[in-house]
């Protein structure tokens, strides 16, 4: 399969190894291909992509008749066969811009270029504003920012494809220090170069040939439907491959550009899977006990593993080096009597740690240590106290002459075991606000103290809960029979508690109330700590509370009431008080996903940006109030997805477009989807990623404050917003057959189908947009190449707010405001690059085809018809305010990614709708289904942020 034609006189040579790297693994699928399918289906493929390059540029329709005709003549085994090749060629062109990113990196690194997003540049940006080291690690030891993993059905990827891709990946960086090796041979006139790299290549080029063959005999489709238990594993697989080594290394870079050691820990995870119960009836408090217990499993593993090899290195001999008297006590206190380390005491004291450990992992999850030097006994109870020996391990090499032996895998270990524990991750719990308070009335009606609850009047349920929270008793009536959801809720609870004994305390922290619309939605989950003691006290003198409780805010309406809502819930008696007391931390939720559903892309910003405004205003207001050294720190968690649609986009930008004051070191989001794969399954660039996120909170918390932006910013904001979404509801919700135009134009239904998440795709089984949910909307969007979500109402909102000017004058105005708020408006800025990008990956000509899937034709061309002309109003809407006449012209590395990729992306979208049109007419069975599904998943891939 060689790659597509770079139109290009001069291209850089970053550009050309990219191309070099694209055509290697093209060429060796391709020969795979005609290995195990043979000469006709490599043909085909080759056939189908060229006819699929000259429907993009085709005038007279006859590529679009051509391949129509070819498509529908194929059978569903070659049609399978062919989609599997495109499939795989977009994993593996995705690999190949994988390691382009970290090779110009490196490269750029080790000429001294400055890299934005890098700890370096944002470090020196610091300094230059006169803020000192110092003032930095204060910053550092008060901040906490937390990437949270969450579970969605668009993550399409199995293990084993991520496996054999992290062995390509691999070979990929091992064929560039061949290179690289080979170039300063040559520069140095060595005559070994000649004879020793082409063998080497040739050896590389064969194991990555052994790779794709296993990828290609390998199936990218489960057979059964993902568990929970399934995400979890994967999940973990991250940790593994990138979060356990990189997360150290990410704070050791952080100290030498700092110059500065001992830097408080800040960075942590976060993890939704296994506690995740909002729409999912698959997680219940056994699920939560699996997914804590796997977590300290890897972990406390990957603690026994870096023992084993730290013993290892730590050889010394007591005979040539002196100890600290606390090394001394911990080498004898080991139940390590071998002859062999009798003068090793490090390796002593280590062999009676790898035993403590070993029992620990025995203690609490049931696992065995793959070596005993001696058996597990005397459990650690806390990490604290590993971590206290490990302490004692570095304190005496540091002040014995040892210092050498510290940073290979001591201070990795130790850094490990602040940041993970004995949990890993902090495991969060999420539920709809509407059990919550169908547990709380079954309660009150069985223990007869309300028989109505649900009925009663807002301020009559905030009256009764705060009652029912300052008294010592508990609600449950024993022997009494409560209904299954109350029984499983509670016993959610019950298990958090039980956790945080076993694991810590950071192993829960987070209750996540979603649909959050009153002051009793957050009084009730404090009244269910209360029931299994989560929460102890009364609230009128000396309550704490285990767990935050966390609004989400999801609707516009939600966002608009969200700060209101939160000062009323503090305005409480004691309220205020009991979060102080329980570690003065308040976390705000903000829903990206159904804001954009609701309300359409620039609204769903734009009240996202107020409502954090609104908080940081509200919280800093009652800290004025709160004793000295007692404010409550507010911390937003953003809910963000891995398409635009949803809250997508570089993770960099958007925290710098955040709002004046609301990130001060706090910041927690999520990572979705296939989006996790793409930051993180490659160790090298889920570093850079890490480092991102640090980079950016760093520089928002401590840069200059930028001003809240000016009034005629903000007025303009509102305006554009009001018509934006009034264009966007008038598509979604008020066009007659929306929803069908959807659900027959788009793979959603074949999507609701594939087993690639424990989640179902709809709240309600219907037709209905309002019960659909934001992800698997968004996820089709993307298939269909309309990329809706990213981009719909702007150009109708940018259009009314130049319509209303009233004169020419007037309206020239206008448009020079648009374009001072692009130069001058992070928020703004970076929302509208996001739309750029969104519009240079949706192409109409492709939606067309699968428009041709809709059967009522009037319907069909009154719908495509609405969305074309948004599409070209957004698009010149753009130029208008930015001056870039073409998409993606300021972004290179975009721009390099949509010209390698996509010719190998378009295929998949003419087979994908030939197959749903043959699917949906019942002419298929199994295998036209896994076709779908495969394609799927090959559009996924190369569109990389689709979900």
């Amino acid at each position: 399969m060689p790659s597509p034609t770079v139109r290009k006189k001069k291209r850089d040579t970053d550009d050309e190894t990219l191309v070099a790297d694209i055509r290697l693994l093209g060429r060796i699928l391709g020969d795979v291909i005609r290995e195990q399918e043979g000469e006709a289906t490599f043909q085909l493929v080759e056939k189908i992509r060229l006819l699929s390059v000259a429907f993009r540029r085709d005038a007279d329709h006859s590529a679009d008749r051509a391949l129509k005709s070819l498509l529908k003549g194929l059978s569903a085994a070659e049609t399978v066969r062919v989609i599997r090749a495109f499939t795989y060629f977009s994993h593996l062109a995705n690999l190949a811009e994988d390691r382009h990113q970290i090779r110009r990196r490196t490269n750029a690194e080790r000429s001294g270029e400055s890299i934005e997003g890098s700890l370096a540049v944002a470090l020196t940006r610091i300094r230059k504003a006169g803020v000192s080291t110092e003032a930095v690690v204060q910053t550092l030891a008060r901040s906490y920012v937390s990437p949270v993993l969450t579970a969605h059905p668009t993550e399409v990827q199995r293990k084993s494809i991520l496996d054999a891709e992290r062995g390509i990946s691999q070979l990929l960086a091992a064929r560039d220090d061949i290179l690289l090796r080979r170039r300063a041979w040559a520069s140095q006139g060595e005559s070994r170069v000649d004879a020793l790299t082409p063998i080497e290549l040739a050896q590389n080029e064969q194991q990555l040939r052994v790779r794709v063959t296993q990828l290609w005999q390998t199936r990218l489709l489960r057979f059964i439907k993902l568990t929970v238990a399934d995400e979890i594993e994967n999940a973990l697989s991250y940790y593994e491959a990138t979060f356990l080594r990189e997360i150290p290394h990410v704070y050791a870079d952080l100290e030498a550009a700092l110059g500065h050691a001992g830097v408080a820990p800040f960075l942590r995870m976060g993890q939704w899977i296994g506690g995740d119960r909002d729409g999912n009836p698959n997680v219940t408090a056994e699920t939560l006990q699996y997914a804590l217990r796997r977590q300290c499993e890897m972990v406390l593993r990957f603690y026994l593993t870096e023992l084993h090899y730290l013993g290892g290195e730590l050889s010394l001999s007591a005979s040539l080096v002196d100890l600290t008297a606390e090394m001394h006590a911990l080498a004898e206190r080991s139940p390590d009597t071998s002859e062999h380390r009798r003068d090793e005491p490090y390796r002593r004291a280590l062999t009676g740690m790898y035993a403590r450990l070993a029992a620990t992992l025995q203690q609490l999850t049931g696992g065995q240590a793959a070596r005993h030097a001696v058996a597990p006994q005397n459990p650690y109870l806390k990490a604290e106290d590993l971590l206290a020996d490990l302490r004692t391990i570095e304190d005496s090499l540091l002040e014995k002459h040892g210092g050498a032996l510290v940073s290979n895998r001591l201070a990795p270990l130790i850094r490990a075991v602040e940041v993970f524990g004995f949990h890993l991750a902090t495991v969060d719990l999420r539920q709809s606000s509407d059990k919550h308070e169908a547990v709380v009335a079954e309660l009150l009606a069985t223990a007869r103290v309300e028989p109505s609850y649900a009925s009663l009047a807002e301020e009559a349920k905030q009256t009764l809960l705060l009652r029912l929270l300052d008294e010592t008793r508990p609600l449950r009536v024993p022997d009494a029979e409560y209904s299954p959801l109350a029984k499983s809720e509670l016993a959610i609870f019950a298990e958090a508690r039980r956790a945080r004994a076993a694991f810590g305390n950071q192993a829960i922290r987070h209750y996540i109330i979603s649909h959050t619309e009153t002051v009793s939605d957050l009084l009730e989950v404090l009244l269910l700590q209360k029931e299994v003691g989560l929460m102890r006290g009364t609230l009128d003198s000396d309550a704490v509370c285990d767990l935050i409780v966390v609004p989400l805010f999801e609707t516009i309406e939600d966002l608009r009431n969200a700060a209101p809502i939160v000062r009323a819930f503090y305005e409480l008696p004691g309220i205020a008080a009991l979060v102080r007391r329980s570690g003065g931390e308040q976390d705000v939720m903000l829903g990206y996903s159904d804001s954009n559903k609701d309300g359409g892309i620039f609204t769903s910003n734009w009240e996202l940006y107020r409502t954090g405004g609104a908080l940081v205003q509200l919280f800093d207001e009652m800290a004025k109030q709160a004793p000295a050294g007692e404010a409550v720190r507010l911390r937003m968690f953003h809910g963000r997805g891995g398409t635009v649609g949803r809250g997508g986009g570089p993770s960099y930008q958007a925290i710098l477009a955040q709002p004046p004051g609301t990130v001060r070191g706090q910041i927690r989001l999520t990572e979705q989807g296939e989006v996790i794969g793409s930051k993180y399954a490659n160790r090298e660039i889920g570093r850079r990623n890490l480092e991102t996120l640090v980079a950016a909170t760093l520089e928002a918390t401590l840069l200059p404050s930028a001003k809240a932006a000016p009034a005629d910013f903000m007025s303009a904001a509102d305006e554009l917003s009001a018509a934006s979404m009034a264009a966007y509801r008038d598509l979604v919700y008020g066009t007659p057959g929306f929803g069908d135009y959807f659900f027959s134009s788009t793979p959603i239904r074949e999507i609701a189908e594939l087993n690639i998440g424990s989640r179902p795709a709809s709240r309600n089984p219907s037709h209905q947009i309002e019960d659909l949910r934001a992800v698997p909307w968004s996820f089709s969007w993307g298939q269909c190449r309309l990329t809706l979500p990213g981009w719909y109402g702007f150009g109708s909102g940018v259009e009314a707010f130049l319509d209303s000017a009233g004169s020419p004058t007037a309206r020239k105005a206008r448009v020079a405001l648009l374009q001072r708020m692009y130069a001058q408006w992070p928020f703004f800025r970076t929302l509208l690059s996001n739309m750029d990008m969104v519009l240079a990956k949706s192409d109409l000509a492709l939606a067309s085809r699968y428009a041709e899937l809709v059967e009522d034709r009037k319907l069909r061309k009154k719908v495509f018809s609405m969305i074309d002309t948004e599409w070209h109003r957004t698009s010149d809407a753009l130029t208008l305010i930015t001056g870039a006449k073409a998409r993606l012209e300021g972004n290179s590395d975009m721009q390099r990614s949509v010209r390698h990729r996509f010719p190998y992306i378009d295929p998949l979208h003419h087979l994908q709708v030939e197959l749903m049109r043959r699917y949906r007419a019942g002419d298929g069975g199994e295998r036209l289904q896994r076709g779908i599904h495969l394609s799927i998943n090959g559009v996924a891939a190369g569109l990389r942020n689709t979900g």
